[in-house]
């Protein structure tokens, strides 16, 4: 299996997790012991959502770590301009690729989807931004437009792609089959699997999508998200590591320490075996 990147998003969709709210002084925490883990990147937050979250991300964002922080995005320009006053360059631009969230959640049409990527892009990327672009609710678009989606991100200068399975509707072998095809035509641009847990899989679809050769996968934190949740960060480093004998660069002895601090601020009780 390839070398791939750990996006970790326990800061963003673990706290959409029900009853989940940790305080800015927990998130600086969390992303501490993620980035003594070793993980390649941190998704901090969603600053356009308040005071509160631009508190927590400004202090994350200024703590020195090694790894990559980043925020998660809209198409809108005050989105961006939110992260930017955070001190944050490193900024995830997600916007919705099937027709059931553009025209029934939004009311809108695929072209204003288009319209408003490029405005966004540009706005971030004359701001010195390093930008990936989310494909959100990707396993339920039409693949034709999903495809010119991250063409036009890509012809801007985007080199990362997420492929969101936003309500968790696939299963390993789609997921494998689905992201093989991408990559055939989406050439050098990097793909990221961010995957849901509503019936049990999102794990299994998370190792499908590195064996189709994703460079990226998202995961969070004893598998916290909306809903059912993610893919589980720690399950997935002893899949890699006990079935697959992938030599990871983490400091495995922080996971204990990691997943009891996330499941007490979550306020989950005692964590699971998987967690440590």
């Amino acid at each position: 299996m390839r070398p791939f990147t750990i996006v970790d998003t326990t800061l963003r969709d673990g706290e959409q997790a029900p009853g989940v709210a940790f305080t800015w002084r927990e998130k600086v925490t969390i992303a501490r012991l993620l980035d003594r883990l070793g993980v390649d990147q941190i998704e901090a937050g969603t600053p356009a959502m308040g005071e509160v979250e631009q508190h927590a991300i400004r202090a994350i964002a200024s703590s020195g770590l090694r790894c990559r922080v980043t925020t998660w995005n809209r198409l809108l320009p005050g989105d961006i301009r939110a992260s930017l006053a955070c001190g944050v360059r490193d900024i995830h631009i997600s916007g919705p690729v099937s027709d059931l969230q553009i025209r029934y959640k939004l009311g809108k049409s695929r072209r204003w989807v288009l319209d408003r990527l490029r405005e966004a892009l540009r706005f971030a990327l004359d701001n010195g931004c390093r930008v990936a672009v989310g494909a959100e609710d990707a396993s339920r678009a039409g693949h034709r437009f999903l495809v010119e989606y991250a063409l036009l991100a890509r012809e801007m200068g985007v080199r990362r792609l997420r492929y969101a399975d936003t309500v968790g509707v696939l299963e390993p072998l789609a997921v494998f089959e689905r992201i093989t095809r991408l990559k055939e035509e989406l050439g050098d641009m990097e793909i990221e699997f961010h995957g849901h847990n509503d019936f049990g899989l999102a794990l299994a679809n998370t190792v499908a999508a590195l064996k189709a050769g994703a460079a990226c996968v998202d995961t969070t934190v004893c598998g916290l998200g909306e809903r059912a949740g993610n893919a589980s960060l720690e399950e997935l480093v002893r899949a890699m590591q006990g079935i697959y004998q992938v030599k990871m660069r983490l400091n495995t002895a922080i996971l204990p320490v990691l997943t009891r601090f996330v499941t007490r601020a979550a306020g989950r009780g005692r964590a699971r075996t998987a967690c440590g």
